[in-house]
């Protein structure tokens, strides 16, 4: 039969009228109500300045260090978490299993959105969530937060002096890190660790105050604040710096 014909002509059109109705239908039913962006009717939960959001954060820092948390009913918002996520900080943390934000802040469900990998640093995939969280869910502020004792600093440290190779992935890890341990080295500090610590967290700030297309224009804006902190593990204390 001649592709040209009336028939085949129905044919194709109405195949490629399906595929496009599939596509649509994919893309309207997983990516659009994440990614949309609408005029909300009311203000969200955490439509609040970014010194705002950094007082709940210190005030929670305070209340875990005190070891006097809220009490919380977990099972109370599981409806509304359910619907919706409204957090008011995005955190840009370390892998280290002694440093869960959500405690450490005294955070509750849906409250923080974060970001986790060993040494904290900016990565494509970190700053994409990051980007997302400020963008499509609100977040006014960002946290870029190292601890003590760092275990992924201390050795980009160590493979760095000793010239060490590092099987696997390894060194893309420490070369995310060798910038900060480079300006530590400047400073001459009597603690070179916690030096490295504190600048790759201050190196890790920079970058997210600049990454464009997004988080720039929201700092620029005034709509979004980034700064960074330094958790002690032993005292449970997070310090800006």
């Amino acid at each position: 039969m001649c592709d040209d014909h009336p028939l085949a002509l129905s044919r194709r059109r109405l195949l490629t009228a399906g595929a496009a109705g599939m596509a649509g239908a994919f893309l309207g039913g997983l990516a659009l109500p994440a990614f949309a962006e609408s005029a909300p009717s009311k203000a969200a939960p955490n439509a609040i300045p970014p010194d705002a959001a950094l007082k709940r954060l210190t005030d929670g820092n305070g209340r875990y260090v005190a070891n006097a948390p809220l009490d919380r009913d977990y099972l109370a918002g599981r409806a509304a978490r359910a619907a919706a996520q409204y957090p008011i900080a995005g955190i840009l943390s370390c892998a280290d299993a002694r440093v869960a934000p959500e405690l450490v802040f005294d955070q509750g469900p849906g409250e923080l959105f974060i970001v986790r990998v060993a040494g904290n640093f900016v990565n494509d995939d970190g700053l994409a969530s990051l980007e997302y969280g400020v963008k499509f869910l609100g977040v006014p502020l960002l946290m870029v937060l190292g601890h003590s004792g760092c275990g992924a600093v201390d050795a980009a440290i160590k493979v760095i002096k000793d010239d060490v190779k590092l099987p696997g992935h390894l060194p893309e890890l420490i070369n995310a890190i060798k910038p900060a341990i480079n300006l530590a080295e400047k400073t001459h500090a009597a603690d070179p660790l916690q030096a490295a610590i504190e600048q790759n967290v201050r190196y890790n700030v920079r970058k997210l105050m600049s990454a464009k297309p997004i988080i720039a224009q929201y700092v620029a804006a005034g709509r979004v604040k980034v700064v960074g902190g330094v958790y002690d593990i032993a005292t449970g204390k997070v310090t800006l710096i």
